[in-house]
């Protein structure tokens, strides 16, 4: 599956101001900032969409503070292979088509058009491997395949469940009891009181093919994949196993990563999944949690047909740290809008040196992505007075702000290119 067009990226010009700091993350697993430690190329896997809806605000924060992952590595000196997938078959997605009308796999391809749209109207860098389901089977059905061979796959009246409790540090992803685990499961798509299970929190990897429902033929029988599954076979294929950062929203720490890094681990004995996981906070409006299934969207498609510069969606969503849970109102735009315009400003006036502000931005995306903090700092750079302005200071404001926040302001440089390091 195809991915979108690469945005224009520099690299901060280190022969002025070097490679940025390690970068620390907050790591769900141990509870602790972690300092990210590549061995080669730093490798990413975060979770995609299910294509059944337009990409809302709470998916655009969360592709962003993965946006700012990949950059920070890039600023510290890291190569970066980067996958995301696609669940391009699934339940809500043969729901939506049936309830308008329309064939689930146009449905699908009209979403995932529309995320890559908006993907590359907010300049984020886009995933190495961009893996839709549908076109992974053959590695799911390989992963499954080796599950069963290890006796931990199980039929329940011909759909095929994996074995929670095969995989001994089970919980560990999440840090969980047993009762809370069984809550959310039964919330977030899990069916625990299915009879014939041997565990409630055992989770579906196949499922036989239903009338009326697409399916594909394979080893395992005519059905299609279960969601957790998917994960862990795109994941492990393309990035093999131990590999940096798992991410992608705080509601999928329970079940979706703790399943995935099971299912991998007792797969792939000896290994661990993930090094670390991350999670973006859950966007809100109107007091509730931003969702497709409550309807409650703010569309990045909708604001942008509205004439919103992407520059400063963008600018809204790295305001709030990615962790922070926090609503969406009309404010934090005009705030956005607002600080767009007042860098665009000064970099067109020119400022003082911008060493420092250079230095504030890496050493806070470093500190566990603190964004807001970066954007203080540019703040900072261009509210200051001075009489005369320094050479070179606009044009390492541009690099910095473009490679490390993602933001261009190249078309506000009077009569330069914007300089940074190609």
């Amino acid at each position: 599956m195809r991915s979108w067009a690469v945005p224009p990226l520099t690299t901060t010009a280190r022969d002025e101001v070097g490679r940025a700091p390690a970068l620390a993350l907050y790591d769900a697993r141990t509870g602790r900032l972690e300092e990210t430690r590549p061995n080669g190329p730093a490798r990413l896997y975060v979770c995609g969409i299910t294509p059944y809806d337009a990409t809302h605000l709470g998916h655009a924060a969360t592709y962003v503070a993965f946006d700012l992952v990949v950059r920070a590595w890039r600023e510290a000196g890291h190569d970066v292979r980067y996958v995301q997938n696609v669940t391009d078959i699934d339940d809500p997605l043969l729901e939506r088509a049936s309830a308008i009308g329309e064939s689930w796999s146009a449905l699908a391809e009209r979403e995932t058009q529309l995320f890559r749209d908006d993907m590359e109207a907010l300049s984020v860098i886009p995933p190495d491997v961009f893996a839709g389901a549908v076109e992974s089977i053959p590695v799911i059905v390989e992963l499954i395949a080796r599950l069963r061979h290890r006796g931990v796959v199980y039929d329940v009246d011909g759909d095929l469940y994996f074995d929670v409790t095969s995989d001994p540090t089970f919980g560990q992803v999440s840090g969980l009891a047993r009762e809370p685990m069984l809550a959310l499961f039964g919330d977030r798509g899990g069916d625990p009181d299915r009879p014939g299970k041997r565990d409630p929190l055992d989770c579906l990897v196949w499922q036989q093919q239903r009338d009326g429902e697409p399916g594909w033929d394979t080893e395992l029988g005519t059905g299609r994949p279960g969601w957790h599954v998917e994960c862990a076979a795109i994941a492990s294929h393309h990035l093999g196993t131990d590999f940096d950062l798992q991410g992608g929203g705080s509601d999928l720490v329970f079940p979706h990563h703790e399943m995935t890094a099971a299912e991998s681990q007792v797969a792939n004995p000896g290994t661990v999944f993930a090094r670390a996981y991350a999670h973006q906070g859950m966007v809100g409006y109107a007091g509730q949690k931003m969702s497709k299934s409550l309807g409650n969207l703010v569309l990045a498609s909708k604001l942008r047909a509205d004439g919103v510069d992407p520059r400063a969606i963008r600018l809204a969503l790295l305001a709030r740290h990615y962790r922070e849970e926090w609503e969406w109102d009309d404010e934090t735009l005009e705030v956005a809008t607002s600080r767009l315009a007042a860098w665009s400003d000064a970099v067109r006036r020119g400022g003082p040196d911008a060493r420092k502000a250079v230095a504030t931005v890496r050493a806070a995306l470093a500190a566990d992505l603190d964004a807001p903090a970066a954007l203080a700092a540019i703040d900072a750079w261009a509210s200051e007075v001075v009489g005369e302005p320094v050479d070179g200071a606009p044009e390492l404001i541009v690099a910095t702000v473009e490679a490390s926040l993602g933001v261009s302001l190249q078309t506000h440089l009077s009569g330069s290119s914007g300089g940074g390091a190609a």
